[in-house]
């Protein structure tokens, strides 16, 4: 439980087939990447690379040097796997054709 040095947020990762979400108190003052850092999860997801995952809170992208407030929900993000527009065009061509 929080006291008055410190706040509480969330961090949240999602994979496909499975999401983590951790609850943290930290100290007032810590930056994105020093909760990261400090939550352990980097320990468990090798795959998190800070240089070039996005970092987001609540869906908004955010630098690593952004100071966490109370009720943060930190997000780390994946590369995405296809172009959206891609992706999109795809469907439409085969959309067309099967008319």
């Amino acid at each position: 439980m929080a006291d008055a040095d410190t706040l509480h947020v969330q961090l949240c990762y999602a994979l496909p087939r499975q999401s983590v979400l951790l609850e943290l108190d930290v100290k007032h003052g810590s930056t994105l990447e020093e909760v990261i850092q400090r939550s352990g999860l980097l320990a468990n997801y090798p795959d998190i690379n800070l240089s070039t995952n996005k970092i987001g809170v609540y869906g908004k992208l955010k630098p690593l040097d952004t100071q966490v407030r109370v009720g943060d929900r930190i997000e780390i993000y994946r590369p995405l796997q296809a172009d959206p527009m891609e992706s999109r065009r795809r469907r439409a061509q085969h959309k067309t054709r099967s008319k």
